[in-house]
């Protein structure tokens, strides 16, 4: 069978307006696919558009709780790419409607018109874990592998990148507050990964270069702990402040203040996905299933980091794209 060109080749991106999906829109824009940019507020899509070449991008609304729209956005489509993920709840975005039954309907709307599937969970999936947010992860792959077992999984490390939510957000609270929390002592270990090189990945599986029925890790080169990565922000926006470790009990108790907020500081579930590491498996390093055996070197955050952390040294101002 001859392979189908790129120029021929449309990629339905759920979620692609996002922090993660602007850079695998990007991505997909620069090799030629025809991309559909499936998001609840199309509206709030059109910075995307300069990312690729005249009529190369559009967008259209789809919300993962509604499976119809799920299915018409698929349509015509060859590969889907899941990236719609939420980090805390409100009103109807629950963890299971978003994560796990959202889920389920793009891969059954790949199979109900043929397209492969992509789909991005995250480093420390798991079932049986004690966050709420990391058993939907979990059971969104499961639902995802049994819909079709040939897609793909991409679980990234924390990302990081000019408009992420965590290096941005503790440089904008040292500014404003005399010191930082070292939630559970900060040991917590993270494996920070750029997220134009999760980007790369997703756009290397639409290419056919990953494996299907395949779980991939993703992480950065290094391993920091909480604390280390708190010392990096401090050295990197040039400022002195206090690190005070704060025991799980009474992080948890404090989040469930916090948790009401508009955008929450800090949620009970998050406190607990801070008792695991979020680094990648042994396994999937020994079988290859991680950046590296997909041929990417990844960038440190030393490399990319700095360049929108400067900000808070001149100015302490950032700004973030609007997202659907």
């Amino acid at each position: 069978m001859t392979a189908r060109s790129p120029y021929d080749t449309l990629v339905t991106v759920y979620g692609g307006s996002g922090f993660l999906g602007r850079h695998v829109v990007r991505a997909l824009a620069k090799r030629h696919y025809r991309i559909r940019v499936a998001v609840r507020r199309p509206e709030l899509a059109g910075h995307l558009q300069p990312l690729g070449r005249v009529g190369q991008i559009h967008a259209v609304q789809a919300n993962l709780r509604n499976a119809a729209s799920v299915e018409a956005a698929a349509r015509d489509a060859h590969v889907l790419i899941n990236l719609v993920g939420i980090l805390f709840e409100r009103s109807r975005q629950r963890f299971d409607a978003v994560h796990a039954y959202g889920a389920e309907q793009v891969a059954l709307a790949a199979n109900a018109h043929g397209a492969r599937v992509v789909h991005v969970s995250a480093i420390g999936a798991d079932e049986n874990s004690t966050a709420q947010y990391a058993r939907s992860k979990a059971a969104a792959e499961r639902l995802v592998l049994a819909a079709q077992p040939q897609a793909t999984i991409m679980r990234p490390s924390i990302m990081f990148g000019p408009e992420d939510d965590f290096f941005n957000r503790f440089a904008a609270l040292a500014r404003l507050s005399p010191a930082l929390p070292l939630i559970g002592g900060g040991t917590t270990r993270f494996q920070p990964v750029f997220v134009g090189d999760v980007a790369r990945a997703i756009a290397d599986a639409v290419d056919g270069n990953a494996r299907g029925g395949t779980t991939y890790e993703l992480g950065g080169p290094e391993v920091r702990t909480f604390k280390e990565l708190m010392q990096y922000v401090l050295a990197t926006i040039e400022r002195k402040r206090l690190l005070v470790p704060i025991p799980f009990f009474v992080a948890k108790m404090q989040a469930r203040v916090l948790q009401f907020m508009p955008t929450p500081l800090l949620t009970p579930d998050q406190v607990e996905l801070l008792r695991t590491d979020n680094v990648v498996a042994e396994k999937a390093i020994a079988e290859r299933r991680t950046l590296e055996g997909l041929g990417i070197d990844p960038e440190p955050i030393e490399a990319i980091v700095p360049s929108y952390l400067w900000r808070f040294r001149k100015t302490g101002q950032f700004r973030t794209q609007p997202t659907a």
